[in-house]
């Protein structure tokens, strides 16, 4: 019996062995940033069972394999809708400024998304002027109404949304609502689903979480944009989910979310209604392209050059679009950048890229939550202070609730806002939005909301931080380690 026991527990060590070492080698011929590899091993080695298993669910971005065909299969014709717009007379890329030059030919040749003149914007900072003004455009809408949201949660201003859309859909307007399926579980559970179907609307619970898909799908990929698109004439986008933020996680301790929606009206709202055709032909598998813009000749003005790229990331779409957008603007500024994230857990590259922005000079300012209500990201994000400081970035924490918004600012001329935040899974995982706005108008307008958010701020000293309490440190390099699944 004992040999029994022998011979099981070596072929128990050798199946052992031979997954680790498999698993080992799939991470490295992976071939992605150094610093994620290397904290893949760490955790699959630390720990050993756990770390594997976290791999083999967490570890790639396995989109499905239904989901992963249809994506492969819309990408050309969706390309060249895109690129079809370059006959657009809004399309004007020999005004555009220099700021904007490279990531405009880098979006249009990956992706072929052209930037466009001639719109609208208004940049939105109060959460119940937001939900008013989205719930009254589709009170007013004649042909259709569009939204994907990370997270809906039902009551306050949001409940004038969701009431305004049934209202829309009794009146035979085609309303059609995705919404994820983890973020938006809680209106799941609620009488609004039921309530909108029954009203006619179609609403989709996109990328449902089920068990027992987990090694045939990575579960924590997330349906992460914001998008509401009104008879594909009106448009809002920005940081802020379909919550009154008076009513949404009141228990976390850290204040009231604050956001910002950019309701957008020109010829990038088509732009913005056809990456909202990507995500309902991926999860449903119906291919529905909008309407080109009504491409009338822009009539010169003070700004009629000025341009706005609506950037779409995730799976399915160019490998790290969103990150390579960022680091050319990075590159790009000459004098100031401001960035303002709710979780700081950047990449390498992206770390590299502020040092070095911040060491040739130009004045690099991060702006972030005092609190925040990921106890993990809260630890990460701190273990990287230390370095951004060194190289002369000011840390600002914001003290005015859940600072959500996520917006860069460079040189005060050209910024960048939308759905992405500073860490691994906008960067790399989640379908998310970013409007690029060449407009120094607009940009104004980031600008002083910048300096609102700022004198709600503190800024972190590097002698004070150099102060925190000794076990501090440990706390922070353990949970870095786990920075990829953040």
């Amino acid at each position: 019996m004992e040999k029994v026991y022998e011979i099981v527990t070596l072929l128990l060590l050798l199946v052992y062995w031979l997954t680790i070492a498999g698993v080992t080698v799939r991470v490295v011929f992976k071939r992605r940033a150094l610093g994620v590899s290397i904290a893949w091993l760490m955790i699959i080695y630390i720990l050993p069972i756990v770390g594997v298993i976290a791999y083999l669910l967490f570890g790639e971005l396995n989109l499905g394999k239904t989901r992963a065909m249809r994506a492969k299969a819309m990408f050309e014709p969706y390309r060249q809708w895109l690129l079809s717009l370059q006959a657009c007379p809004a399309h004007r890329p020999q005004h555009i400024s220099e700021q904007s030059h490279h990531v405009n030919r880098l979006c249009h040749a990956r992706i072929g998304v052209p930037e466009l003149t001639g719109n609208q914007l208004a940049l939105q900072t109060e959460p119940a002027d937001i939900l008013k003004s989205i719930a009254l455009d589709i009170r007013q809408a004649q042909k259709s109404v569009d939204m994907v949201f990370y997270i809906w949660y039902p009551g306050g201003h949001a409940d004038e949304v969701a009431q305004a859309a049934c209202d829309a859909a009794k009146r035979g307007i085609p309303v059609r609502i995705m919404l994820d399926s983890a973020g938006s579980k809680v209106f799941f559970r609620s009488e609004w689903p039921h309530a909108m179907r029954e009203a006619g609307v179609e609403l989709i619970e996109a990328l449902a979480v089920n068990p027992f898909r987990m090694f045939f799908r990575r579960l924590d990929i997330r349906q992460h944009r914001k998008i509401a698109i009104i008879d594909n004439h009106i448009a809002y986008t920005g940081s802020m989910n379909m919550v009154d933020p008076r009513f949404f996680k009141q228990d976390a301790g850290v204040g009231q979310w604050v956001d910002v929606m950019v309701r957008v009206s020109g010829p990038t709202v088509p732009v913005l209604s056809s990456v909202f055709a990507w995500d309902w032909e991926v999860e449903t598998g119906l291919r529905d392209l909008p309407s080109s813009p009504e491409c009338l000749l822009i009539e010169d003005h003070q700004h009629a050059n000025h341009a706005v790229q609506a950037i779409p990331s995730g799976p399915g779409l160019p490998e790290g679009m969103i990150q390579q957008v960022l680091t050319l603007a990075i590159h790009q500024a000459e004098k100031s950048i401001v960035i303002t994230t709710p979780y700081l857990v950047p990449s390498e590259g992206l770390m590299v890229s502020l040092q070095t922005a911040a060491q040739r000079g130009v004045s690099v300012t991060l702006i972030i939550p005092e609190k925040n209500d990921s106890l993990m990201v809260e630890w990460a994000s701190r273990s990287f202070f230390e370095d951004l400081m060194s190289a002369g970035i000011e840390i600002y924490r914001f003290g005015g609730g859940l600072l959500h918004t996520k917006s860069v600012l460079v040189d005060e001329q050209y910024c960048l806002v939308g759905t992405v935040n500073l860490d691994m899974r906008s960067l790399w995982l989640n379908f998310e939005l970013t409007l690029t706005v060449d407009d120094p108008e607009f940009c104004a307008s980031i600008h002083a909301l910048h300096r609102h958010y700022l004198a709600q701020s503190t800024r972190i000293s590097a002698e004070a931080w150099q102060q925190r309490p000794v076990y501090h440190k440990p706390i922070e390099q353990f949970f870095y380690m786990f920075s990829p699944l953040l």
